[in-house]
């Protein structure tokens, strides 16, 4: 999957401060669309176009307080606007910070979704696209990976939903998009929540992790090795366990004091990463008895079972 996009105008200096914005109407209605090159923002423009948002491309960050404001001045069916933005040069993403600094101090917040993958599926990817990264100057490619990591550092924090495209194609990443973004609920939390082996990483998106090794694993059952945490029989020795249970009603618990925070604070994204030592039974079956807690408390829930298939 390929990310090619063309560099940003801008200029360092903001002008945000000039524009009137309605708080009211204009919180939650704006998508900053980041990340780094490669992982797959202009793939994400287009799911969210197709879903009926209006997508801006290549916006200097100064004009990002007036989209806020017209979007303050849509109706219902013309609020949701994307723009897509990116840290081709130090003097842009200045910009950018700046003009985000503004909004906030005037109460407002866009939401934010930062695009991941790790360095060696980036170099790979910019490579197919036989593009030099643009921020790698007389150095090599991977060079320019890192600075651009270190760039969009501070903003990867600010990001209210982190998609790791490392392991998604297209498709995949697609899904993940519709089902974060279809609806737009800003009232309600969505979730993802992504079983995986920690013989091949913990999800660099992860908000919280938790770990199923505490369990006696299936995969020393003959019977139970070949299957995985979807099947019946899995699932009763995993869920069947007295300590399997305890971690999900302390988790459900915890969860539960914090999504109210979450959702008032404009955090509705939540990525729950689940593991065990090959994301193929215990971290499984524990992922979806997890999220079918979450959907008893009105989230929207996606699971995604990251390593299932790799044994």
């Amino acid at each position: 999957m390929t990310d090619p996009q063309a560099s940003h105008p801008g200029a360092a200096e903001s002008t945000a401060a000039a524009v009137p914005v309605d708080t009211e109407q204009a919180a939650g209605t704006l998508l900053l669309v980041t990340g780094m090159s490669g992982a797959g923002r202009s793939t994400a423009a287009g799911v969210l176009e197709d879903l009926g948002w209006f997508v801006v491309d290549n916006l200097p960050p100064q004009l990002i307080a007036e989209v806020q404001s017209l979007v303050g001045r849509a109706g219902p069916d013309q609020a949701r606007i994307a723009v897509v933005v990116d840290a081709r040069s130090r003097w842009f993403f200045a910009a950018l910070q700046g003009v985000l600094a503004d909004l906030a101090r005037r109460g407002l917040r866009p939401s934010v979704l930062f695009l991941e993958a790790t360095d060696d599926v980036l170099v790979r990817r910019q490579e197919a696209a036989r593009r030099p990264h643009p921020l790698q100057g007389e150095g090599r490619l991977l060079d320019g990976v890192h600075a651009e990591r270190e760039m969009m550092r501070e903003l990867r924090g600010l990001a209210d939903l982190v998609i790791d495209t490392s392991n998604l194609n297209v498709h995949q990443l697609g899904t993940k998009v519709t089902s974060a973004f279809a609806g737009a609920d800003p009232d309600r939390l969505q979730a993802t929540v992504v079983s995986f082996g920690f013989k091949y990483g913990i999800p660099v998106d992860a908000d919280m992790v938790a770990d199923m090794r505490f369990l006696p694993n299936p995969f020393w059952d003959p019977v139970l090795r070949p299957m995985s945490g979807r099947d019946a029989a899995v699932r009763a020795s995993v869920l069947g366990q007295p300590d399997a249970a305890a971690f999900l009603d302390g988790y459900e618990q915890l969860l539960g004091s914090l999504t109210g925070g979450f959702v008032r604070e404009g955090k509705r994204f939540l990525t729950l990463a689940i593991g065990c030592t090959g994301g193929r039974h215990r971290s499984v079956a524990m992922a979806e008895a997890l999220a079918e807690r979450l959907r008893g408390h009105d989230a929207s829930v996606l699971v995604v079972h990251r390593d299932l298939g790799r044994e």
